[in-house]
This record gives C-alpha cells, sequence and structure tokens, in this order.
C-alpha cells in the first residue's frame, strides 16, 4: 500500500490504545460508500481509501486499519432511516422498550446521538418522552427540525452536551443506533455520555454484530464508515473503563443480525440479566477470542468475489441483463471489490428519492427509481439491499410474473422466491437454463 494513505492509517486500538497488528483481511482500495457520484462529474477523480480489518488482542475489538476524517462522511448524508417500513416498526418497538424504562419519571428525557431525520425521535414522542436528537448531517438536521423533531446538527461532543443540559437537564436515557461503531474517539463519547445521563440513567446502543457478520460472511457490511466491529466481549472491555456495565442484550434482526445492548452505571439498581454472561460464554466458546474465526472469514470472502464473478459472467455470456436492488452502503462494498461497473449491472433501483439519478460510488453504476424496472425489467436482479429481501420481492411480485429471477449475493448466491424467502445454494441450476 503506498504511503499516501499512511495519513490514515490507525495506530493503536481505540479501545485499548494499544499497537495494532497486520490487517487480517483486505479489500482493496474503495471509495466511500455512500458519497454518490453526480453524473455530470463522472469523469472527476473520488477519493479512494483502504478497506481492511484488523484486530486488537488486547480488547479484542476488529476494527478498519484506516480511518477516513468524518466530515468527509457524515457532513451530507444520503441515508435516510425513514425510507423502509422495516425500520419505521424497527424503532417505534424501540422507543417503546425505552420508554417502558424510563417514563415512569415524570417528563423523561430521551437524547439520540446519531438522529439522523428523527425516526426514533418521532418514537420516543409518541410514548410520551421528551426527545433531542444530534446529528452532523446538516441537510437531515434540518428535515428533522422541519418536522418537530428537534435536532442539534453538530457532532456529540462536550459542548453539545453542555448545551443540552443547560436546556433540559440532564438525561434519562442516552441511544446511539448504528452510530457507536462509526465513532474514532469512542472515549469522548463514552465520557460524554456519562455527563448527559442522570445517576440512574440508562444508555443504549445498537450495532450489527461481529459474530453474525463472521458466520453469515456479511463482509458487505464493511466500508469506511463502519470503522468498528463489535461483539460484547470487547464492548464489556470498553465500558468497564468508565464505570459502566451491560445488564441487557436484545438481539433484533436489523441489518442481518444485531445487537440492542443495555448499559446503567456500574452497581445501578437494574438487574443483570444471565444473557449477558451467556454471550460472553458463547463468543468464547466461538473462538472470538482468537484468531482462526478472522483468518477463515477472509478466505471465505475471497470465495465469494470469485463465484460471483463466475455467476455474472455467465449470466451476461447469456445476453441476459442484470439490475441491482438498493443502493446501501453494503452495495459499494460488494460491487467494488469484486470489480462490478455499469458493463455488468445495468442500473440499480432504489426507494430513496435523494440516491436517484446519481451514479454509485467507484463502479459508476446509474440509481434509479423501482419504478424503472416496470419499462425495462431485468432477467436477474441482485438484492444488494439483503436485508429488505423479502419486503422488496413482495412490493415487486410482477417482475418474477415477467420470468424475472432475485438474487442475493450472501452468504452464498441464492434465488429468493415471490414470497421473499431465500433458497441458498440453488446457483448452479439456475444459471444452467
Amino acid at each position: 500500500m503506498t504511503d499516501s494513505f499512511q495519513k490514515f492509517k490507525k495506530k493503536t486500538c481505540r479501545y485499548s490504545g494499544k499497537i495494532l497488528p497486520e490487517p487480517f483481511l483486505d479489500l482493496g482500495l474503495s471509495p466511500l460508500a455512500n458519497s454518490l457520484v453526480a453524473k455530470g462529474k463522472a469523469h472527476e477523480p473520488e477519493f479512494f481509501c483502504p478497506l481492511q480489518l484488523t484486530r486488537c488482542p488486547e480488547s479484542g475489538l476488529v476494527q478498519l486499519a484506516h480511518v477516513v476524517p468524518p466530515d468527509l462522511l457524515f457532513s451530507h448524508y444520503l441515508y435516510v432511516s425513514s425510507t423502509t417500513k422495516t425500520f419505521q416498526d424497527h424503532f417505534a418497538a424501540y422507543a417503546e422498550e425505552v420508554s417502558l424504562d424510563v417514563r415512569k419519571r415524570e417528563e423523561a428525557l430521551a437524547v439520540d446521538i446519531g438522529s439522523n431525520d428523527g425516526l426514533l425521535l418521532a418514537a420516543y414522542q409518541r410514548h410520551g418522552l421528551r426527545a433531542v436528537g444530534v446529528d452532523p448531517a446538516k441537510n437531515l438536521a434540518e428535515e428533522a427540525n422541519r418536522n418537530g423533531r428537534e435536532t442539534i446538527n453538530r457532532y456529540f461532543d462536550a459542548q453539545a452536551v453542555r448545551g443540552i443540559i443547560a436546556r433540559y437537564g440532564q438525561a434519562d436515557a442516552v441511544s446511539a443506533n448504528n452510530v457507536f461503531a462509526h465513532i474514532d474517539d469512542v472515549h469522548a463519547v463514552c465520557r460524554n455520555v456519562k455527563d448527559l445521563l442522570r445517576p440512574d440513567g440508562l444508555f443504549v446502543i445498537e450495532f450489527p454484530y461481529l459474530r453474525v457478520m463472521l458466520d453469515q460472511l456479511l463482509f458487505d457490511m464493511i466500508y469506511h464508515e463502519h470503522l468498528s466491529y463489535i461483539a460484547v466481549h470487547s464492548l464489556q472491555y470498553l465500558f468497564r473503563q468508565y464505570g459502566l456495565e451491560i445488564f441487557k442484550i436484545r438481539s433484533v434482526d436489523s441489518h442481518g443480525g444485531s445487537l440492542r445492548v443495555f448499559a446503567q452505571r456500574a452497581g445501578g439498581s437494574r438487574k443483570i440479566s444471565p444473557e449477558v454472561g451467556q454471550y460472553l460464554q458463547q463468543e468464547k466458546e466461538a473462538g472470538l477470542l482468537t484468531e482462526q474465526p478472522y483468518r477463515e472469514f477472509s478466505r471465505r470472502v475471497m470465495k465469494v468475489k470469485t463465484d460471483l464473478n463466475a455467476a455474472v459472467r455467465k449470466i451476461k455470456e447469456q445476453g441476459k441483463t442484470i439490475a441491482g436492488y438498493g443502493a446501501p452502503a453494503k452495495a459499494t462494498t460488494i460491487v467494488n471489490f469484486c470489480g462490478l461497473t455499469s458493463h455488468q449491472i445495468d442500473f440499480v433501483v432504489d426507494d430513496n428519492p435523494l440516491k436517484q439519478g446519481y451514479l454509485m460510488p467507484g463502479a459508476k453504476i446509474p440509481i434509479v427509481s423501482s419504478q424503472y424496472l416496470q419499462s425495462h425489467p431485468a432477467d436477474y436482479v441482485l438484492i444488494f439491499a439483503w436485508n429488505f429481501a423479502k419486503e422488496i420481492v413482495v412490493k415487486n411480485r410482477y417482475l418474477t410474473e415477467r420470468g424475472s429471477r432475485f438474487l442475493i449475493p450472501l452468504p452464498e448466491l441464492s434465488v429468493v422466491d415471490e414470497n421473499g424467502f431465500v433458497h441458498p445454494g440453488l446457483s448452479s441450476a439456475l444459471l444452467a437454463r
């Protein structure tokens, strides 16, 4: 790797401060996953950075070997959490669980870090909580405020905490959903959360679970925004440094398999649930405290690249068309790691109007509305947004009636039937027709 990337190199673990070893996985140079390209700028150079994973033996934290400055990633953000009904339902249930814990105090306050367009804030409000969001994306903060979801447009720093306390008082609950893993200086976050929380307050974070990523081969979760890939044992290592203890863990379906972790000040009033110890024991038994699972993960990822490229090549040799469905960040990882471009994937549809009319980073595949499929039905539809596969297939059932086939790339190329059920291991029969 050239010296030009040395300034982005992460030399020490963000949890332990120890020197990091060499990466165990190298996905090559990749563009920023959410930095979509305007059609008029298709020939302008893009920012690329190595996409590699390393693991700290001290803390157990799996993390990117390079860190891109956050202003390049988050100042203008195109991911909107309210787009799908799946996430609307997800955060409605999330807010209910938090509110049951804290609303016994009149006018309880919930603060959401990285609040996006305010989907969770609105759910908090429906459950009778005062709600304040903090988000650095100017476009999303403005939208949230227009919709009555009070949002502070800045990073969650000490100044933001002082401002919240001065105006609203300390928080009964602080949440950070799919954002804790995005932050390099998590020590500052932990300090700020402790300052913001009432003594009996609740800190809850949600993140894609490392063990699921390894088991299900979800390497498309790896991109420059996701700095950390978290297991319970590494999170416990960090929290103990700040007098925080995990007392409850929920397994949730988002992003293929995530954990919702609840923490309080050590010795707090909430009883520690048995599943905390169970998760720690299961991670140990699965070998997550050793190097073996990570070496095996790397080997399997390289095989996916070989197999997917072979399948795409065979489809194109038959003169068939391939469309992608969904332009989430994970799609950028897959198409760039596998070297797919508009020569292989004719277009990608996405239901988020903020993304339509742009090109995918690196690959330069055009992004269009899902309505485009009605006039341009593809022979194969590769679902990049695999966590919404059932919702996508049911919504577009007319395509299967026309003879189109839906595919999911991970953990192996699979066919999705008209009811949204996945049938893995059918790629050979699929491509032989």
